[in-house]
């Protein structure tokens, strides 16, 4: 994705909102052009998102005054898609970029969902607004309903594949969140009720995962992968079956395997009322459930027993012809196994000081994987969802201390045996014992020079 260009077929009718929906367009194309060329400042980046979420904010609070001045009957609902993006979603998103210091994946990520929300949301729910279609949410679950749904899938994540997820989005629309592979499956309930579920997980994902549950490091998406994948999203739907009984899911009658461009009609075709994007911080997938009778047409692509096999070298040929014939790295045929390369170690730097991060994240940078946090809250909100393998922290920070920070880390057992090596700006003899007192890992002061700074963290790993 390049582009997105705004079409007058977008346009409301209503000056103000067509206004600030071209400004988003333009703002998102902005942010394109910046994260295709790495040559870009990382500063321009970081402040044209903050206006990309500014903006939206602004532009949701006026679009709502619109709605209640007319007296909008679906107001509740629109309102609850907003505040869905702007309460979870942004947020969501916003915080794996700062997790991955702003990384090309993550920004592209962030533009991805951001893209594909705004433009449905444009072309569906303020469409209704002013009466040119009908609101597709209109049967969205209650909320406590989704709750329940919500937890259930992220206990089951943690339970089956030990990955922490999160809800990002409650109103996922198909929106492009990387390439994919997309598992459908069609369910008669007892009283012959269908049921149409839909399970979409990032490719990066998928490998980590079945990579875990058979102990191999795949490389590529081939046809062990995708037939764990119908295995494990059957097994899924059984739990969740088990969790939430009124999950009527009695037999299978048809299950397709999609691109995400099949995807996308199936969205147009019948819009899923319960529609969930996660991120697990390794890779994201989507829930989508429809329960409706009226659902039209047949799996563009949907095989029986018997074909599975054909069907399944058909989906991975179609899909990946193009990309094989783009990368040619000769190092063997799709799914090749390989021995796990060792990662870089993973360092938090916890300083209020944006230039102290910058500084010591530039130091680092080149040896290490680098995380940032500007406060103590910030860092340990962090260190549950991505764990690093050692803690630089600030000993002197406003409102909660580094002698704080280390407390709250020590106090929680999934977090407690993270080393930490404290950063100072004083080397008096009193600061030094206070801080030797809580047993860091060692201490270094912000005043030494950045070779010996990078040679003792270097010594501490090599010691570990």
């Amino acid at each position: 994705m390049e582009e997105i260009k705004w079409h007058d077929n977008y346009a409301l009718g209503v000056d103000f909102i067509d206004k600030e929906h071209k400004q988003l367009f333009s703002t998102m194309n902005k942010l394109l052009r910046i994260s295709e060329d790495e040559d870009k400042s990382e500063w321009a980046c970081r402040e044209g998102i903050k206006y990309l979420k500014n903006h939206t904010i602004e532009h949701f609070e006026h679009e709502e005054a619109y709605m209640r001045s007319n007296n909008y009957e679906q107001y509740d609902i629109h309102k609850r898609l907003h505040d869905n993006f702007r309460f979870d979603t942004l947020p969501a998103l916003e915080e794996e970029m700062v997790e991955t210091n702003y990384s090309i994946e993550a920004i592209r990520h962030f533009l991805g969902v951001c893209i594909g929300w705004v433009v449905a949301h444009t072309q569906t729910e303020d469409m209704a607004i002013v009466g040119k279609m009908a609101s597709k949410w209109a049967d969205i679950p209650h909320e406590e309903e989704i709750d329940s749904l919500e937890q259930a899938i992220v206990q089951l994540t943690s339970d089956m594949f030990q990955m922490k997820a999160k809800i990002i989005s409650e109103q996922y629309a198909g929106e492009d969140f990387g390439k994919i592979i997309c598992n459908r499956l069609i369910y008669r309930g007892q009283q012959n009720e269908k049921w149409e579920i839909t399970l979409v997980f990032e490719e990066s994902l998928l490998l980590k995962m079945i990579g875990r549950i058979l102990n191999t490091d795949y490389q590529k998406i081939d046809d062990m992968i995708i037939n764990v994948t119908r295995y494990i999203t059957r097994q899924l739907l059984e739990k969740l079956r088990e969790h939430i009984p009124s999950l009527d899911l009695y037999k299978i009658e048809k299950e397709g395997l999609l691109t995400h461009e099949q995807l996308k009609k199936s969205f147009d075709r019948s819009h899923p009322p319960c529609s969930l994007l996660f991120d697990t911080g390794e890779g994201y997938f989507a829930f989508c459930m429809a329960t409706s009778d009226s659902i039209r047409g047949k799996l563009t692509s949907s095989f029986d027993h018997k074909g599975a096999l054909h069907a399944v070298h058909e989906y991975i040929t179609a899909d990946k012809t193009s990309e094989a014939e783009a990368e040619t790295d000769g190092d063997g045929d799709d799914g090749e196994i390989t021995q796990d390369v060792e990662r870089k170690k993973k360092i938090m730097v916890v300083d209020d000081s944006d230039f102290m991060r910058s500084r010591i994240i530039g130091l680092l940078a080149g040896s290490y994987e680098m995380a940032e946090a500007d406060s103590s809250v910030s860092a340990i909100k962090n260190l549950t969802m991505d764990r690093p393998d050692l803690i630089l922290l600030d000993y002197e920070m406003p409102v909660c201390d580094g002698r704080q920070t280390l407390e709250m880390i020590r106090s929680d057992k999934d977090i407690a045996d993270i080393p930490v090596i404290f950063l100072t700006g004083r080397g008096d003899r009193e600061t030094v014992q206070k801080v030797m007192e809580l047993k860091p890992e060692r201490y270094l002061l912000k005043t030494l020079p950045d070779e010996r700074i990078k040679s003792n963290i270097d010594s501490f790993f090599s010691k570990k």
